[in-house]
């Protein structure tokens, strides 16, 4: 949550919820979830029939339509990855679930929710596993959002973004389940380390699922830049409305491209600003604003 965990999107303050979303398209798209799924007797995630019946339609943000779709076993695209972390844990995630942010779940645009993924940072060889419970990143050329621990894992947390491939190894919360779709062995086997990218990765757009995890272990304590964020007075300015409607209108719109940041407007003599939140440093709102072409003021 999936979150635009972050980092950007989605997969939340306002997660973006797939149960929102109806089909908006008669394009034809591989979203028969009867090929994979199967009951697996799992009561720690929401892996039931509706719940792919609803996340499995298309849907629509920013006026760009996703087809959610089922892709073979071993299945690998490659692009530009984000994390999502304590502005949305505990939040729900886009199949029903309630966001972890120390569990290894993600936000993906269009796999089937509870599919299982490895995601291997091109950068440095590093590689996670996790399962997708939510949909986004909602940005240009990410594909896929990151619990904290999944970033942890491969060491993307201090830079926020990296390049990775990522593999479909297994659905309904299982690797290698007996009713995937089949397809030839990954060129990287599990736990591998691989080689960092030379050449530029070429971005492939397609569309995120979510998954769940639901118990909290109180004793986790958040990173130190994460704490710093959620304490910090510095925020974006992203527009300012003398009617209530247009500043709600601009905080939604803002929420799902960014849902790894805390979007609010506040009311100040009767002036409603919308304030993007959750920047442990003035420098860190300076580089998110250049990074993302935004027309914003930072205020302290």
């Amino acid at each position: 949550m999936k979150l635009l965990n972050r980092a950007v999107v989605t997969t939340f303050s306002i997660t973006l919820s797939a149960f929102l979303f109806t089909a908006c398209s008669s394009k034809s798209v591989n979203s028969n979830y009867n090929e994979i799924y199967k009951d697996t007797g799992n009561k720690n995630i929401n892996n039931s029939p509706a719940m792919h019946r609803a996340t499995m339609r298309p849907y629509s943000v920013f006026g760009i339509t996703y087809y959610p779709e089922i892709v073979p076993l071993g299945h690998q695209h490659s692009g530009i990855a984000s994390w999502y972390g304590p502005t949305f844990h505990s939040k729900k995630t886009s199949n029903g679930e309630t966001y972890n942010m120390y569990a290894q779940t993600a936000a993906h645009k269009t796999l089937p929710m509870n599919t299982i993924v490895r995601v291997d940072n091109l950068d440095n060889g590093k590689s996670t596993i996790v399962r997708i419970n939510d949909r986004g990143p909602f940005v240009s050329g990410r594909v896929i959002d990151l619990s904290n621990k999944a970033a942890t894992d491969i060491d993307m947390i201090k830079k926020g973004t990296a390049k990775v491939r990522v593999t479909v190894l297994g659905f309904n919360g299982e690797i290698q389940n007996a009713n995937s779709p089949k397809v030839d062995t990954p060129q990287n086997s599990i736990g591998q380390k691989i080689e960092p990218a030379v050449a530029p990765i070429e971005e492939v757009q397609i569309i995120e699922d979510d998954i769940v995890v639901t118990t909290v272990n109180s004793s986790q304590s958040v990173t130190t830049s994460n704490t710093k964020a959620l304490t910090s007075n510095i925020a974006l300015q992203v527009g300012a409305f003398s009617k209530i409607e247009g500043a709600n209108k601009t905080k939604n719109e803002y929420q799902r491209r960014f849902p790894s940041k805390m979007v609010e407007y506040v009311n100040k003599n009767g002036l409603y600003r919308v304030l993007i939140k959750g920047f442990a440093s003035e420098n860190e709102a300076q580089n998110f604003k250049s990074n993302n072409g935004l027309n914003a003021i930072i205020i302290k």
